[in-house]
């Protein structure tokens, strides 16, 4: 059951997985919205835990950054640990004149211009897209708790640091909302493992404005987004 990065043991993984980029969010999650907590994982320092919210099991877990580090340990999730939901909860740059700092967004598609789904050797380009179930049931949250959401396609990029400045701007005529960088192979693994997957992102900043989140303000807009996925991962399980 060991995986050359993920020293789980069976059972110790629940069906529902939150997976934020950094493995020290995934710390705080754990140690302050879940009860009677085990650390699964600490290889690589990419932490993984499983415990309980509203006495449902759920795991959450460093991705890393990155469509490759997310590819890695979403897979091994999936195929290794028989996890069956996904639900990545993570920032992202708006680049959509529609998305404001501190705005939730569901990422129903997911353009890119990463090569990650060459290795499935379609005679074509794969769209990756969210598992509807999972989409629905969290635009339902977001409504009941009147919050301010988007739901659209997102944009997962390779490169943060652009040779050529203002390439992430030029998805905004198509309607992309907003750029990242890992939802993109968690889309595709899910497709091809057959399982369940769901990317909600807070926009951290804006290409169309100075300001991003202060401290306060991030960790209010964070703590909904975590809300919202805990309550969808508690749900979702209780249905398996």
């Amino acid at each position: 059951m060991k995986t050359f990065h993920n020293e789980a043991e069976p059972g110790q993984v629940a069906k529902t997985v939150l997976m934020p980029g950094d493995p020290l969010r995934a710390k705080y999650i754990a140690e302050n919205y879940l009860d009677d907590v085990i650390c699964y994982n600490r290889v690589r320092g990419m932490n993984g835990y499983t415990g309980y919210y509203r006495g449902t099991a759920v795991s959450v877990q460093g991705s890393g950054m990155g469509i490759p580090s997310m590819g890695i340990y979403c897979y091994e999730l999936f195929s290794e640990y028989g996890v069956d939901n996904i639900i990545r909860i993570g920032t992202a740059g708006a680049v959509s004149e529609e998305v404001q700092v501190g705005d939730l967004i569901f990422a129903m598609g997911c353009c890119s211009n990463s090569n990650f789904a060459a290795q499935y050797h379609l005679p074509g380009t794969f769209a990756p897209i969210a598992d509807f179930g999972l989409l629905e049931s969290a635009v339902e949250k977001a409504r009941r708790d009147q919050v301010r959401f988007h739901v659209g396609n997102i944009f997962s990029s390779d490169v943060f640091y652009e040779d050529q400045q203002g390439e992430k701007g030029v998805w905004s005529k198509m309607g992309v909302l907003v750029q990242e960088m890992e939802t993109y192979s968690l889309y595709c693994t899910a497709a091809r493992a057959g399982r369940r997957a769901l990317s909600m992102l807070t926009a951290g900043s804006s290409l169309h404005s100075s300001r991003a989140l202060t401290n306060e303000e991030r960790e209010q807009s964070l703590d909904m987004m975590i809300r919202c996925a805990l309550e969808l991962a508690a749900e979702e399980t209780q249905a398996l």
